[in-house]
């Protein structure tokens, strides 16, 4: 669950979490997921962009808000 002030995880956010958890732990540095929210929330809005302007088609706000 988000903490109050942050936007609320959609299934790409926690997509991402988990890729970046298994790349931590495979590497070795674990990284905190709470740490990189803001980060990772720019990261899937670009991406989400990205989809919508070369497709046409809105992602559904459960997948990517």
């Amino acid at each position: 669950m988000s903490a109050p002030g942050q936007p609320k995880q959609d299934y790409a956010d926690k997509g991402l979490d988990a890729i970046e958890k298994k790349i931590g732990q495979s590497s070795g540095h674990p990284v905190d997921a709470n740490k990189m929210r803001s980060t990772n929330e720019k990261i899937t809005d670009k991406a989400r962009g990205m989809f919508e302007k070369a497709t046409g088609k809105h992602v559904p706000d459960k997948v990517s808000n």
